[in-house]
């Protein structure tokens, strides 16, 4: 093993596992919490759902409603010291 696992390729490894993690995360919570994705038989008999309840609680979740809450900023206090006042001349 220790021949075809070399150190340089680590942060590849990292990095991908990071990736697919990612996307089974989101695989799984379309597949589970999706209102479109109809995995029982009693919701895949009707062609329409009523379900915008549902709908409005699958994209507002936790983490959306954290971030409209926040400004829109990268580095906050770095803009602050930027946008702030210019020093005054008037001695």
């Amino acid at each position: 093993m220790g021949r075809w696992l070399k150190p340089d390729v680590y942060p590849l490894i990292g990095a991908m596992t990071f990736v697919t993690g990612m996307c089974v995360f989101q695989l799984t919570r379309n597949a589970f919490m999706n209102p479109d994705v109809r995995v029982s038989k009693a919701h895949r008999r009707s062609a329409v759902l009523d379900n915008a309840d549902e709908g409005q609680r699958y994209t507002q979740h936790a983490f959306r409603r954290f971030l409209s809450t926040q400004r829109p900023e990268v580095f906050p206090a770095l803009n602050r010291f930027f946008a702030g006042s210019p020093p005054s001349d008037d001695k």
